[in-house]
This record gives C-alpha cells, sequence and structure tokens, in this order.
C-alpha cells in the first residue's frame, strides 16, 4: 500500500483534536517504517531518531559527492552511521533488480527507476514530498524522477527518487592548451570543429574520451550533437517513453555522423574502446588533452587540481545565437520498498539539500548547483573557477528549459544491451550510424513492450 500524503499539522487538526479521539494507522511496505499519522492530533516527522542508526547505502563510484555528504550529516547526527557499498554507473544499472528484491539498502543511487517503481521495488516518495515541501519546488527540478502508472512515462506521477543537484554536461578545456591554438569559446558547432582541428594539428590530443566495457561514454558528446541537430524536447520524451518517441531520426542520424567524424580525423585517443572514465579524466587532468565532454560533478575536483586553468562551456548549436542544449538532471536517489530506515533515508535526502553546510559541500566537491526551493540561498563559489562556470551553464539551462535527461536511462536495460556495444562498434569502424540507431531504437521497442 502506498505512503499515506503527509501534510504539516493545522488550524484544522487542532479544531478536529476537541471533537475527534479515533486513532489512524497507516500500512507500508514490508520490512519499513513511514510517516504514519498516529493520532487525529498528531504527525510523526520523519527522522532519524535519536538512537544508534545504520543506514545501508550503495552508491556510484568516482563520483565524491554522496560520501562526502553521508560523512557531514554523521558529524550533524552522530546516531547515524553509514555502510556504504560504490560500483560503477553500468554495474548499478544492470544489478539493481535483483539487489532491490534480495538485499535492498536503504539509499541506492539509481540510474534509471521507471521499471524498478512497475515492479513495486521502490518507495513512493509522495508522502515525504509533501511533508518536507518537495512539492513547492520548481517542478522541472524532479520531473525526472516521477513515474506513471506501469513505469510509464516518466515526467508525472509519483515521486520515486530524489537528488542532491541539477547537473550539467558541457566540454571542459585547458585554458593553458587552448592558449596555443588561440581558442576562443564557440558560437557555433562549425567553429568547435574548427578548434579540434587546430588542436590535433598543433599535435595536441582534442577530446580525452572513455568508452570502455558497459559505459558508452561516447553518449556524452552524441547526446550533445542529437541535441544541437534536433531537439531536446524530442530526445527527452524517448528517454521518458512517451508513446510514439522514438531515436531512429534524421537529426539523429547526422549528429552520429558527425561523432563518427570526429572519431575518423582522431580527434580521440586511438584506445578509446579500452579507456574508462577514471583514465580519460586523469589525461584531461594531466594536460594531455585540449577538451573533455563530461559534467559539473567534476568540476570541484578540477578546481583543486588545476586551480584557475580550467573552462567550461554548453556545446554549440549549429547556428549561433539558438538556445543552447545539455544533459541537465539530478543524479537519482532512490528508497527501496523493504528498505529497514526509510524515515531516515528521507530525512537525509531533504537535509542534503536543505541545510547550508550540505549546499555547501555540494558547490564545492560536486561543482553542481543545489536543488530546493526557487528563492533558496546559493552558496557562495570562487569567481573565475570551474565550479562558477559550470554552475552559471546550469543556470542557463534552467532559464532556457533545454535540459535533458541522459540517453543511457531511458530503460533499465538500454545502457549494457544497446548503446555500450553498438558505440563501442561505430568507434571501431565496425556500425554505420544508420544502424547504430536503428539497432537502439529496435531494443528500446522489445524493452518497453512496445
Amino acid at each position: 500500500m502506498p505512503l499515506p500524503r503527509l501534510r504539516r499539522p493545522g488550524p484544522h487538526a487542532i479544531v478536529a483534536a476537541a471533537l475527534v479521539s479515533a486513532i489512524v494507522v497507516g500500512c507500508s511496505a514490508p520490512g519499513g517504517d513511514h510517516p504514519a499519522v498516529t493520532s487525529a492530533t498528531a504527525v510523526v516527522e520523519p527522522d532519524c531518531g535519536t538512537g544508534p542508526v545504520v543506514l545501508r547505502a550503495r552508491f556510484e563510484a568516482g563520483f565524491p559527492l554522496a560520501k562526502a555528504l553521508t560523512d557531514e550529516f554523521t558529524r550533524q547526527h552522530p546516531n547515524v552511521t553509514w555502510d556504504v557499498r560504490e560500483e560503477q554507473f553500468a554495474v548499478l544499472a544492470q544489478n539493481a533488480p535483483r539487489l532491490l528484491a534480495d538485499n535492498p539498502p536503504d539509499l541506492a543511487r539509481l540510474p534509471q527507476v521507471s521499471d524498478l517503481a512497475a515492479d513495486g521495488l521502490l518507495r513512493d516518495l509522495d508522502g515525504y514530498a509533501a511533508w518536507f515541501g518537495w512539492d513547492d519546488w520548481p517542478a522541472a527540478q524532479l520531473r525526472q524522477m516521477r513515474v506513471g502508472p506501469g513505469g510509464r512515462p516518466r515526467g508525472e506521477g509519483p515521486l520515486y527518487a530524489m537528488g542532491f543537484s541539477a547537473s550539467v554536461t558541457g566540454v571542459f578545456y585547458n585554458k593553458d592548451l587552448a592558449e596555443r591554438i588561440g581558442f576562443r569559446e564557440p558560437a557555433t558547432l562549425a567553429e568547435f570543429d574548427d578548434a579540434l582541428a587546430r588542436a590535433k594539428d598543433a599535435g595536441i590530443t582534442p577530446l580525452a574520451g572513455f568508452n570502455a566495457g558497459a559505459a558508452a561514454g561516447l553518449a556524452f558528446p552524441l547526446q550533445s550533437l542529437m541535441a544541437a541537430y534536433g531537439s531536446p524536447e524530442a530526445i527527452d520524451s524517448w528517454i521518458f517513453q512517451e508513446p510514439g518517441a522514438t531515436i531512429d531520426t534524421a537529426a539523429g542520424t547526422e549528429a552520429v555522423r558527425h561523432l563518427q567524424r570526429w572519431l575518423r580525423a582522431g580527434y580521440f585517443d586511438a584506445d578509446l574502446n579500452a579507456t574508462d572514465y577514471a583514465r580519460m579524466v586523469d589525461r584531461f587532468a594531466s594536460g594531455r588533452a585540449l577538451f573533455m565532454v563530461d559534467g559539473d560533478w567534476e568540476s570541484g575536483a578540477l578546481d583543486r587540481r588545476l586551480p584557475g586553468r580550467v573552462g567550461f562551456f554548453l556545446v554549440p548549436p549549429l547556428r549561433a545565437g539558438d538556445r543552447r542544449a545539455a544533459m541537465s538532471a539530478p543524479p537519482t536517489f532512490a528508497i527501496p520498498a523493504r528498505a529497514a530506515h526509510p524515515d531516515c533515508a528521507a530525512f537525509f535526502l531533504n537535509w542534503a539539500v536543505t541545510d547550508p553546510t550540505a549546499r555547501g559541500i555540494t558547490v564545492r566537491v560536486g561543482g553542481a548547483l543545489p536543488l530546493g526551493p526557487g528563492d533558496a540561498d546559493r552558496p557562495p563559489v570562487e569567481p573565475g573557477s570551474v565550479t562558477a562556470a559550470t554552475i552559471a551553464a546550469a543556470s542557463r539551462v534552467a532559464a532556457d528549459g533545454t535540459g535533458m535527461d541522459f540517453i543511457a536511462n531511458a530503460t533499465g536495460a538500454i545502457l549494457a544491451e544497446s548503446w555500450s556495444p553498438g558505440l563501442q562498434e561505430l568507434a571501431a569502424g565496425e556500425r554505420a550510424p544508420e544502424d547504430l540507431l536503428r539497432r537502439v531504437q529496435a531494443d528500446y521497442t522489445a524493452q518497453i513492450g512496445g
């Protein structure tokens, strides 16, 4: 049974107290406690209590923000400690159903939630959203984490996940290398292409990239190109499984061809298909590539490692002056239906976006704009830092309404079964652009039962 939808007690509850003495009891998912109305006058606030609590969490490896927030949470709430296990993005996506069914943690980083929600493996967070006031935030912040009946479409229905920040992807660049080729931030995709060519001619690796195993790292630049040739709205429609949506479009094919030209021109390192995410970031941070298409979660680390020497811009459009689109969606954290401590996990999620220290950590460590009310105070950021640039870019995308979720999140299996092998074959010259999107669309249709 879903969580009762909770509201903060108001004057009507006080009047009712003089008239009603009945006890109201809620219901919960197996193994979980939840915010419940326990009498006509008392609403039990979801929190972590005062006794010892061990929260079990499954997070994504290589991204320090979640761990930094859990450490600060324990500092402020010493009765709560954490048992954290970290895994790669693709592993989390592939193993999520079994994990949540057999040995659910209290909190899990889940790349895709629609099928898991449909299977009853995730907790409906609407009750918490009402209690904590998440419903009052700008709707776009939480849209990606809402799931309709039966798991589709996404973007509407109950809330099944939360996030810490509105992450944004774009192009990082090394200012020292950029100066060598006289680079200025491009206004069009053609100007960006010109900069890539000039870097190659100067003996500089133009693009740091990764595409090893099930990572599908080329999906980052590909989706940016797809938005430049098409529209972020059409891409989001496909990701959200809206009826009739397709990724196999003329604009999408042109974007894959553009990426193919980058590959054939040698703009990436030759061992791209054997390079993992950590190695890509290290190559960029070590000055061995001019550009890196990545997300703001690296901004904090780059500011510490290369202070003042890294810039950031959104992938430019085909025509100067057109809107710039970007993948801009919160990394999703969900509470399993059978979590042992759902109230405490929800309390942590709310603390992470409302506590001033936590919001500062999100900026400093995550390099990102924290979620929260539209009028929430923004933590200070160092002028001229790459974090300042990524936060400005995220604000621009939010204002323009050009943010997208990630194409690897369209279904639970689309990353490992479709994008990863297809993009590896594209990089190896073994798959044509038209075949890539046709195959992905066929797999997608089969996976959503369409």
